[in-house]
């Protein structure tokens, strides 16, 4: 199984941050990962639009379609809507400091976890491509890896994977 972080996205304060799209950088990306990535059996993404178009790069790349699980999206945010880049970083620092606390109405960095272990368990096999986003991926990261939720453990950058070897995850790396 390997997991991949949607890269790069346009940033639109004006549109809910579920339908951001990906940006002419992180498309180009995602192509590139998806020239060199291994075949899938199934590719599985989020319902958000940056996770199905790049989920849908990768699937044509490999001649396949994509599966849609609702459990697979970021963590709901909506209560605050669009945050800043400034402010969003504390936010999410927040959000893996103090898993158990909302930060304005977010769900829970424990909530988000849940529903996403429940995804994972429900679509997980070997040679499964899952495309989300950071923290989703950090969330199941730490639960497989038996770690406590923490930002140390998020990935350095949008466009990103890990794979899952021996029922370990392995670290962060790049997709191009």
């Amino acid at each position: 199984m390997i997991f991949i972080t949607h890269p790069e996205v346009e940033v639109d304060p004006d549109r809910p941050v579920t339908r951001w799209r990906l940006s002419d950088k992180g498309i180009a990306r995602m192509r590139v990962f998806a020239e060199t990535a291994p075949p899938f059996r199934a590719i599985w993404a989020s319902q958000e639009t940056k996770a199905i178009e790049a989920a849908g790069i990768l699937a044509a790349a490999q001649g396949c379609g994509i599966r849609v699980h609702p459990g697979l999206g970021e963590n709901d945010r909506s209560s605050t809507g669009f945050l800043p880049p400034a402010e969003f970083e504390l936010a999410a620092d927040m959000f893996f400091a103090e898993p158990e606390l909302s930060f304005r109405g977010w769900e829970t960095a424990r909530a988000a976890q849940e529903r996403v272990v429940t995804a994972y368990r429900e679509i997980a096999a070997e040679g499964v491509a899952i495309v989300a986003h950071g923290a989703v991926g950090t969330l199941l990261r730490c639960h497989l890896a038996e770690l406590p939720i923490s930002r140390d453990h998020d990935q350095p950058g949008q466009g990103h994977y890990w794979r899952l070897t021996d029922g370990q995850p392995t670290g962060w790396v790049s997709i191009t």
